[in-house]
């Protein structure tokens, strides 16, 4: 998915958001900033490879989070059924 369209489909945002909707099902993809802090979004790698959930890297927090529509970075989004 182009990073650019993640406005306008149904996500989660944030780590802890991105983990719940991946262990109930619900996500489809993950998109994860390269400059996050790899102990925040190594359990991200992890449980995506166990539910087979495809993983996108993404420039920066900053870049991630504007691309979400809000005003501060995020290490991480998934994007939903």
């Amino acid at each position: 998915m182009d990073i650019d369209l993640l406005k306008n489909c149904k996500k989660s945002i944030g780590t802890k958001q991105t983990l719940k909707a991946i262990q109930k099902g619900s996500a489809i993809e993950v998109l994860i900033a390269k400059d996050a802090e790899s102990h925040v979004v190594a359990p991200l790698y992890d449980l995506c490879a166990e539910n087979r959930v495809a993983v996108k890297e993404v420039e920066s927090m900053a870049a991630l989070g504007k691309a979400c529509g809000i005003d501060v970075g995020t290490a991480s989004v998934a994007i939903l059924k």
